[in-house]
């Protein structure tokens, strides 16, 4: 990848050398639970199916270099027994571009990892897996068909409850190789894009697309199903390198345009690793987002009622990493964590109204800056609010905490 502005290589330096103390101290209206995972865990994905019901996914590292991409569902008080979707030694594991599954209405699943394509450093695929309801988990499909040694993944998947998914992923096919990364170099290579197809439960694919032909390298997807149809954000990118968060919606059998959430003007030559997260309740879509326009780091929001995004609100410029996820608790209110660099690392949240009232900032746990631990991962299930965090210990291991509000 092209090298990053000094503000952010030495941000970066310092997540890589700053492990956990292991120090936690939640909120007095936090609990924490227990994990069902085993040794080595990381890379937390929480989410509430269309069932309802509370999954959880993880992947465990073994000391042969084997990965397994395992997941449990939350019933009642107790998690089911860990089930095994996928494993292998040739994946592509990394700490932001993180597995993940997802579950529709009558119990359909998929799921989805990173495996390298070739022996460049940044070539990929996206390999997804689904399981019908009651059945078993697929052989990995790749959902992307252009064979190009190239860098696929910041996947996001989005029941349609009709018995298929919606997906986006980064694209790298017309960036000209894996072996540096996308954003080496202009000399006649192309971009990064972001692609959509529709997946059912026999592995057909179908309504691939181009959603946009310019995007930021390796920052996360976001996506929901609305009223209205589909819709995903991202981390655009123009060709003068402002890099601000850019959504698109499906109506009336055809793609949008793209358009700005918020013209934020950040200005910056390399790729942050900071995407946005969204999500839908009714008429209503909340995007949260970092960003660093005018060289000041900030966390924001934007509510939509499905026509446009109004102004956004700012949840926290003191001194945020980003991380951020967001989930509506009603049609009128959304809770935003980030991660929190201001003294002691920590992951915070706070409650905001679409009138930009808020709560004060709430501390989840202490946490590590390291890339290691990751993104936080939040979810409401029922009238409960869950966490899950990579705890990144001295040494090099780590592990998975949760807690409930």
């Amino acid at each position: 990848m092209k090298a990053l502005p000094t503000y952010f290589l030495i941000s970066f330096l310092m997540l890589a050398c700053a492990p956990n103390e292991n120090r936690e101290q939640p909120a007095d209206d936090l609990t924490i639970i227990e994990a069902p995972v085993g040794d080595n865990a990381s890379l937390p994905y929480l989410v509430t199916g269309e069932d309802g019901l509370l999954y959880f996914s993880w992947v465990e590292k073994q000391d042969s270099g084997w990965v397994e991409l395992k997941y449990a569902r939350l019933e009642g008080s107790t998690w089911t027994k860990p089930e095994l979707i996928a494993s292998g030694n040739d994946w592509f594991v990394n700490w932001a571009d993180y597995p993940m599954i997802a579950v529709d209405k009558e119990g359909n699943m998929t799921a989805h990892y990173l495996a390298k394509s070739s022996s460049g450093t940044y070539s990929y695929d996206v390999n997804v897996l689904y399981k019908p309801s009651g059945g078993e988990w697929s052989s990995p499909l790749i959902p992307h068909n252009d064979g190009t040694p190239t860098e696929h993944g910041f996947v996001t998947m989005l029941p349609q409850n009709d018995g298929t998914f919606r997906l986006a992923w980064l694209d790298g096919r017309n960036t000209g190789g894996g072996e540096h990364g996308a954003e080496e170099g202009h000399g006649g290579r192309g971009a990064m894009t972001i692609r959509t197809a529709v997946l059912d439960m026999e592995g057909n694919l179908t309504e691939e697309a181009e959603l946009d032909n310019r995007v930021c390298d390796c920052c996360q997807t976001t996506g929901a199903i609305t009223a209205k149809g589909p819709m995903f954000a991202y981390r655009d990118r123009s060709e003068g390198e402002i890099r601000d968060i850019a959504y698109v919606s499906y109506s009336n059998s055809t793609w949008t345009a793209p358009q700005k959430i918020n013209d934020d003007n950040w200005n910056i030559a390399g790729c942050p690793v900071n995407g946005p997260r969204m999500s839908v309740l009714g008429n209503t879509v909340a995007t949260a987002w970092f960003t660093a326009g005018e060289g000041q780091p900030k966390v924001k929001i934007a509510f939509s009622n499905l026509d446009s995004f109004g102004n956004p609100f700012l949840i926290d410029e003191s001194s945020p990493l980003g991380r951020v996820d967001v989930i509506l608790l009603d049609d009128k209110t959304a809770m935003v964590s980030w991660l929190d660099n201001e003294g002691t690392p920590a992951i915070k949240y706070r409650v905001v109204k679409s009138d930009g009232t808020m709560t004060a900032p709430q501390t989840v746990s202490a946490t590590s800056e390291a890339r290691n631990s990751g993104f936080p991962q939040m979810t409401k299930a029922g009238d409960q609010v869950y966490f899950a965090w990579t705890n990144y210990q001295k040494g090099g291991e780590s592990s998975i905490k949760m807690s409930v509000k």
